[in-house]
């Protein structure tokens, strides 16, 4: 097991994600939420910790095995729920727990459509936006799931 390399892919994956949280502060400016700093901060703590990941590892060269495919595939998931969450559980119109708001993120990038939040039409438009967007993100990475193991 490639450890180092599995760490390697998890850090750029992070960071490229932390690039998702920048279309809902245009929202928020453009709609005037006043939420625009929840989703900053979850991208600048989203690429953070991608960098401090990739940074110690990023000159190692290694080949990655199904066993490590599998691995990566995993905590993505779970890694990317959890960053996901960040913006949802700091935006103060949606007074959720973390728990609620990390079960909000996981449910979109799964594509299940489950909810815990009440009153979800009353949400200011990025947090909607970016909900959405978690959702579309999952359905894809369904779709190249799908078309990757089919064959």
């Amino acid at each position: 097991m490639h450890y180092r390399m599995t760490i390697k892919v998890l850090g750029l994956l992070l960071m490229v994600f932390s690039l998702s949280m920048l279309p809902s502060v245009l929202v928020s400016f453009y709609y005037q939420d006043g939420i625009h700093n929840a989703f900053i901060l979850g991208f600048l703590l989203t690429l953070v910790a991608g960098f401090i990941s990739w940074m110690p590892v990023r000159h190692y060269q290694g080949e990655l095995r199904t066993r490590d495919g599998f691995v990566i595939t995993v905590l993505f998931w779970v890694v990317l729920g959890l960053a996901g969450s960040i913006p949802i559980h700091l935006a103060p119109a949606a007074t959720v727990t973390y728990t609620d708001s990390f079960f909000e993120s996981f449910s979109a990038l799964t594509t299940t459509g489950a909810t815990v939040v009440v009153g979800l039409d009353s949400l200011p438009k990025s947090l909607l936006f970016y909900r959405q967007q978690l959702q579309w993100m999952g359905g894809m990475g369904i779709i190249v799931l799908a078309v990757a193991v089919l064959p």
